[in-house]
């Protein structure tokens, strides 16, 4: 059995903003990670910083399609993901993301499912409320303790 989990959002904001949102770690770090080693680009590695949890990943990029896909392979295990971006008018883009090959069974399928259903979610309404408002919604910060005053 082949599982995907998918998770969606309309951005009201042109293709370009939104998918230029996830590739410059300077807007992507206002609403998801902390830090980054660098923009993506097809081929390179980066490295993506939550510095609140103490949490690193790799993400190799493997594809890079301009306002269309961007595709990694990320974790420990790793598993690929997709970041698809659709246009729906001049100022509203679709975006979904897909995370796939997922190298887990039984009750750790279920808690990789759980888990990462629940955090792309996150990252993209995180993503739509800086996008559309400009405010940093601290939503993956506040996610889990510690909460500091």
């Amino acid at each position: 059995m082949s599982v995907v989990i998918e998770t969606q959002m309309l951005i009201r904001k042109s293709i370009n903003i939104v998918f230029n949102a996830f590739v410059d770690p300077l807007i992507t770090q206002k609403f998801w990670f902390s830090a980054s080693s660098g923009y993506l680009e097809e081929g390179a590695t980066v490295e993506w910083i939550w510095e609140k949890y103490k949490a690193t990943v790799q993400v190799h990029v493997l594809k890079i399609k301009e306002n269309e896909l961007i595709r990694i392979e990320w974790g420990e295990p790793k598993s690929k993901v997709d970041f698809i971006f659709e246009k729906v008018s001049s100022i509203q883009t679709y975006v979904r993301i897909k995370n796939y090959d997922l190298p887990y069974q039984d009750q750790a399928l279920i808690d990789f499912v759980i888990d990462s259903t629940g955090g792309f979610t996150t990252v993209l309404d995180a993503a739509k409320i800086y996008l559309e408002h400009d405010i940093e919604p601290n939503l993956v910060l506040d996610n889990f303790p510690p909460f500091e005053a």
